[in-house]
């Protein structure tokens, strides 16, 4: 069995390091050196995993790299994206791509610990676009390539997606909240670190990013907090246009981390390039 890649960033290139590691032939494709002669050998592959930019700009979320992407598979062939997608957007990229099965399985992956995320996930969930014979035998086929997890799950591709934005949108709000509280603990002449330990050791409390200065600055900022959270304002705005207390609190989450974000000079760039100028 051949697995292919499309897209080489930190993602797409952990998981293929990994698919290597354990002794699978692996081709990967990306538009740049060395990887951009394996255009062609991508439609050989029998799985091929989509990890390629999905960005949220000033005109609302782009999936058209995916859409390229899954241009390169070739017929009865199984693709699998990791790439961020909004809630729906597997179905629709089935319907326009009928020749291949496509399904869904959310990424989990940190930067910082990329490569043992990849060979150790907590989960390994994948979504069907469609709920047939086929895509279920196309998700089992999946689950035996991938590195055991202690939860397996099967469901439908838009709870995968739901999923993926749940696990991002709670980092969002993790990082939103800590900033609030330490500035109430600096106010108070309180000792944030003294508070931050203790719920650090509070089960009840996620608290993996209780850090309110985190690398370059302050708020939720990388390559994914930013237009994942972007994207998802404004689907629930179009879900749910009478929510309008819930519109209010999301657009409050969002401007206190823009806030929070251009006054320590953190990611200015990737807020540009979400928000515009």
């Amino acid at each position: 069995m051949t697995i292919g890649f499309i897209g080489q960033g930190w993602i797409g290139k952990n998981y293929a390091d990994n698919f290597e590691e354990r002794g699978y032939q692996t081709v990967r494709y990306a538009l740049e050196e060395p990887y951009r002669m394996n255009k062609e050998k991508i439609k050989e592959c029998d799985i091929v995993f989509v990890a390629v930019p999905t960005p949220t700009t000033p005109k609302g979320f782009d999936p058209g790299i995916v859409q390229e992407a899954l241009s390169l598979i070739g017929k009865g062939k199984i693709a699998v994206i990791k790439s961020t997608v909004l809630p729906g957007s597997t179905v629709e990229l089935q319907k326009q791509n009928p020749g291949i099965v496509v399904l869904y399985a959310p990424e989990f992956l940190s930067e910082g610990s990329a490569a043992y995320d990849a060979a150790h996930p907590f989960s390994n969930i994948v979504g069907l676009s469609v709920d047939d014979e086929v895509h279920r035998a196309a998700a089992q086929k999946v689950l035996t390539v991938l590195p055991e997890a202690p939860f397996v799950q099967i469901c439908t591709s838009t709870e995968a997606e739901l999923i993926k934005y749940s696990h991002n949108l709670n980092g969002y709000f993790q990082v939103i909240l800590a900033n609030v509280l330490y500035d109430t603990a600096q106010t108070l002449s309180a000792d944030w670190e003294k508070v931050r330990e203790a719920l650090d050791h509070d089960p009840y409390v996620a608290n993996r990013y209780g850090k309110p200065v985190h690398k370059t600055g302050r708020g939720a900022g990388g390559g994914c907090f930013i237009k994942d959270f972007a994207a998802f304002r404004e689907l629930y705005k179009k879900l749910l246009p009478k929510d309008t207390k819930g519109l209010a609190v999301l657009a409050a989450l969002e401007q206190k981390n823009i806030e929070l974000l251009k006054t320590s000079g953190k990611d200015t760039d990737l807020l540009s390039g979400v928000y515009g100028e």
